[in-house]
This record gives structure tokens, C-alpha cells and sequence, in this order.
């Protein structure tokens, strides 16, 4: 098989293809050819050697994956041989052929291209835990999404559109058309506008219902004074402490020293509620996303949204893929190909 590394912290080259034997599926795995690999922010905080979660170095980063069915291990319900499917990993997903526990695994639709299930494990499931398991987002409600044409971004765009919902997007103003062609209602220049007084001005000062953010640092309390009474901040990522392709120690500790300080009498007292959001913590629950990746199947097969694949890569161009995404330069998914 062959396999991208990160073999030391640092900028995009230090990622390598290395091959490898084939991997053996242990009991409750299935073993993937993969198609199509994901390629998210978090692999990036990983190569720069900020994210806490990530193996020590050497390691193959990597979250989602689709391709189809090689090999099952013993115990394994439900899943044959040749099943084209999509599935989360816990990293190792910059992989042609990888080992996953068979409760991250979703079966795909006949006609779902391998390209639109690697897009949806990851982006798509964050979303729907945002928006509707811990967001309670309904009909009518304001919701602010920063990096609206990001992959999660844009999944989040999706399922706002599906709810009802009324979408504020923060994204460079090159990217402004598409994403009000794909269902924003308002776009904000975040480079030339001030966000929060733009977003006050357009709901007379009142605020929005629901803000996601992905961002970080000096951000925290700007969303936070954003939210109306019964209102949501949701945190799901701090790409604050990243600014560049290599690792600067002074940008991690600017953002920690912004850390915010929400006392419970004080989110009483506002009557707002602050969320945090990691899918890459629920891996003891996996069983609780089989629902919702049912959900957003259901959704994708009524032709309620398809996922925006930007552009795709080779392996031997991953690095080129991290350089893509770190100059901002996607809108929707960016994915690997064997």
C-alpha cells in the first residue's frame, strides 16, 4: 500500500509517499481500497505540530476516506466484501488501503460517486452535530458561518438551507457569487468588514441565533457578544493558532492567552450557551453517528444538496493540496486520489 507521512513538524514538503504491506483488518474491522481521501484543516494543525489529538510523529494523517469493501475481519455485521462505502479513520486516511472499525463505516447510495462520500464523513457529520444535534437550529433562526466556503463551511450552507435557516457567511469577497448563488443570504468581506458590526447592522443589533466557530483566539468574545438571548456559540476549531505553513509558537500563545472565561452565572445571566464540537473525540460513540450519517444520506438521496468537490490531487501532490487550502484558495472540498 502506499501512505502519506508527516515525518517531522513543518511545511507542506515534509509530507512523504511511503509503501508499506497491506494491512490485516482485525476483528470488528473492515479493510478499504480508497478511492478518495479527505483533506482537512486538522491535518494541517497536525503537520505543523499544534494538534493535541494527533499520534506523535511519524504518523499518517488522514479522517475520511471512501472506496470499497477488500477484506472483513471476524465479528463484522451488516458489510460484504466489494461494498462501496465512505468512513471516518482515526487518521490514517492519507492511505490507499486502510483498516476501520466497522461502526465508522457508511454504506453509500449505488449512484453516490466515490468522490462524494469521501466529502461527506467528516464535513457533513460536524455540520449535522452543530446544526441540529447540539445547535437546535429551526426554521427561521439567524446563523453565522465563519469560512462559509470551506468544506464545512459549505456542508454547514447545506443543511442550513434544508432547516430553514438564514446564513451569514464570512469568506474572502472573491467567493462572495458563488456562495450566494449556492443558498447564502448574506456575505461578509471579513478582510475589508468588520464582521460583528456588519452582522449587527444587517439584524438592526439584535444579533443571531446561532454562530459557528471555527476560528479562535480574538474571535471568541466577537461571536460571543453576537449571540441573542437563547443564543448559541459553537466551537469546533481554532485555526487562529495556525496563520502560516510553519509553526509559530507566538500565534499559540496569542490565541491561548484569548481563551475566554465563561463562569455559568455569567451564561445565566445573558441566557446564551456556549458548545463545543470535535468529532474527533467521538470515537467511543461511533454508534451515535449511524443515525445521522442515515439522515444525511437520506437527504443527499432526495437531491437536497451535493457536496462541492474544488479540486482534487494526487498523492504525490498532497503537499500541494496543503499549500491549496492554506492560501485560501478553495471553495468546498479538496480531496487526495491513489
Amino acid at each position: 500500500m502506499q501512505q502519506i507521512w508527516i515525518q517531522k513538524a513543518g511545511p507542506p514538503e515534509l509530507l512523504q509517499v511511503q509503501e508499506g504491506p497491506d494491512p490485516i483488518p482485525r476483528s470488528g474491522e473492515v479493510r478499504i481500497r480508497v478511492e478518495a481521501a479527505g483533506v482537512n484543516f486538522a491535518d494541517i494543525l497536525g503537520r505543523l505540530g499544534i494538534y493535541p489529538d494527533a499520534p506523535r510523529l511519524p504518523y499518517v494523517p488522514g479522517y475520511e476516506v471512501s472506496g470499497k469493501i477488500d477484506l472483513l475481519g471476524q465479528g463484522v455485521p451488516d458489510f460484504r466484501e466489494g461494498d462501496a462505502v465512505c468512513a471516518l479513520t482515526r487518521f490514517g486516511g492519507y492511505s490507499n488501503v486502510v483498516c476501520v472499525p466497522y461502526k465508522q463505516v457508511f454504506k453509500r447510495l449505488d449512484w453516490m460517486s466515490a468522490q462524494d462520500g469521501a466529502a461527506l464523513p467528516l464535513t457533513y457529520l460536524t455540520a449535522y452535530m452543530m446544526l441540529v444535534v447540539m445547535g437546535s437550529v429551526r426554521a427561521g433562526d439567524k446563523v453565522l458561518i465563519h469560512g462559509a466556503a470551506g468544506g464545512v463551511g459549505l456542508a454547514v450552507l447545506d443543511l442550513c438551507r434544508i432547516l430553514g435557516a438564514e446564513t451569514f457567511g464570512t469568506a474572502s469577497p472573491e467567493k462572495h457569487d458563488y456562495l450566494l448563488s449556492h443558498g447564502l443570504n448574506h456575505a461578509i468581506d471579513y478582510r475589508n468588514q468588520d464582521y460583528e458590526r456588519v452582522v449587527m447592522d444587517l439584524t438592526g443589533g439584535k444579533g443571531v441565533h446561532v454562530v459557528l466557530d471555527p476560528l479562535g483566539g480574538i474571535h471568541w468574545p466577537k461571536n460571543y457578544r453576537l449571540l441573542l438571548p437563547s443564543g448559541r456559540l459553537i466551537h469546533f476549531g481554532v485555526s487562529s493558532l495556525a496563520p502560516g505553513k510553519r509553526r509559530s509558537w507566538w500565534s499559540v500563545f496569542r490565541g491561548l492567552v484569548m481563551l475566554p472565561f465563561y463562569t455559568p452565572l455569567k451564561l445565566m445571566n445573558d441566557n446564551k450557551a456556549v458548545i463545543g464540537v470535535n468529532l474527533g473525540h467521538m470515537w467511543e460513540q461511533a454508534g451515535m453517528m449511524q443515525p445521522w450519517m442515515k439522515q444525511i444520506i437520506a437527504w443527499y438521496d432526495e437531491a437536497l444538496f451535493r457536496p462541492k468537490i474544488d479540486r482534487t490531487f494526487s498523492f504525490a501532490e498532497a503537499a500541494a493540496a496543503h499549500h491549496y487550502i492554506q492560501d485560501r484558495k478553495n471553495i468546498g472540498k479538496v480531496l487526495l486520489l491513489p
